[in-house]
């Protein structure tokens, strides 16, 4: 399950990355809001690289987001490989992302904390980190159903609801054997 979760993963990120990406060209050209470089800094601070304050290191900003929601979409294909699946694990998945971006970008100084931003800046980088968590979840979920409904469905399906009666799946049953 953990290589077709990472193949499949990678293929899922960067699918979100690039409609997330497509949302972010589209509101920037109906908002006029410029491009952030706060990935491109983020990795240059992570990976020790030289800082050039004056220049706008585009090769650098986009190894980070393509980069960063390509590994994240793993965890992604993990959740829906356990049956983990639908709108309300990407939402959960929304967190997730959010998350990893401001645990990089406070812990190397580039960023600072999200309630101290101006509120239309708050709310455009939440809806397009939501973007990325359901495309990605889309795929994610789709590419993994190929594979049967996944350990937690299976157990779902023993009884639907949460009861104290119903116990684990067996350990051969719970990776699909």
């Amino acid at each position: 399950m953990m290589k077709r979760a990472l193949c499949q993963g990678l293929a899922a990120g960067t699918a979100g990355v690039l409609v997330m990406t497509l949302g972010e060209k589209i509101e920037q050209r109906v908002t006029g809001r410029p491009d952030s470089h706060v990935p491109a800094r983020t990795l240059e601070r992570l990976a020790g690289l030289p800082e050039r304050p004056g220049r706008q290191p585009t090769a650098v900003n986009w190894a980070m987001h393509l980069g960063q929601g390509a590994l994240l979409g793993v965890l992604r294909s993990v959740m829906a490989h356990a049956g983990l699946r639908g709108p309300w694990s990407s939402a959960k998945f929304t967190v997730v992302r959010l998350t990893n971006d401001q645990i990089l970008e406070n812990a190397t100084g580039v960023g600072a904390p999200p309630p101290t931003w101006p509120r239309q800046e708050l709310v455009v980088d939440l809806l397009h980190k939501a973007v990325y968590a359901f495309a990605t979840g889309a795929v994610a979920d789709a590419l993994a159903a190929r594979s049967g409904p996944g350990p937690g469905r299976r157990h779902a399906a023993l009884r639907p609801g949460r009861h104290t009666d119903v116990g684990p799946l067996p350990r051969g049953t719970a990776r699909g054997r």
